[in-house]
């Protein structure tokens, strides 16, 4: 019973993951194509798809820092996916595949868009007036935070 428990476990984390990555990797795709031309504007002066490309963290943070991020962020991931051999709530578990595949989803641009190892910029294209330009990964790590905050709101 305990490994039918690891099994389902790892199988809804991993799939969120690879969910999340295929996703994230598809809209960038698009993104570098319909978007090199310039912005659509979907709601004036409030939600606007333009093509960016980001060399470091959200608010323009650690410019050019690729290696340890993209360090950092398989570590975390790999640190994430061991945690999953043990029991815990559902809500955790989608948190963590979410984590996973958000962080997953910016490494492949790392690797494979730079010329040395894990220096490529990550695609944004998402952009909300007042947070600074996004993607699906980094939307997915937002969503997890968010589902972690609920499930320690309500386990206290």
């Amino acid at each position: 019973m305990r490994t039918q428990g690891l099994i389902r476990r790892y199988a809804l984390g991993a799939g969120l993951a690879i969910l999340v990555v295929t996703i994230d990797a598809l809209t960038k795709r698009w993104a570098s194509i319909e978007l090199a031309d310039g912005d659509i504007v979907l709601i004036p002066n409030f939600l606007v798809l333009t093509f960016t490309e980001n060399p470091g963290a959200a608010f323009s943070m650690f410019e050019n820092a690729g290696p340890f991020l993209g360090t950092t962020a398989l570590v975390v991931s790999a640190v994430i996916l061991w945690s999953l051999r043990r029991e815990r709530p559902v809500l955790e578990t989608v948190a963590y595949g979410l984590i996973v595949g958000g962080a997953l989803g910016n490494v492949v641009d790392r690797i494979f868009r730079g010329p040395g190892l894990l220096d490529g910029k990550v695609i944004d294209w998402i952009d909300l007036w007042w947070i600074p330009t996004f993607n699906v990964a980094d939307m997915s790590i937002t969503i997890a935070v968010g589902l972690l905050l609920i499930h320690a709101w309500q386990t206290r």
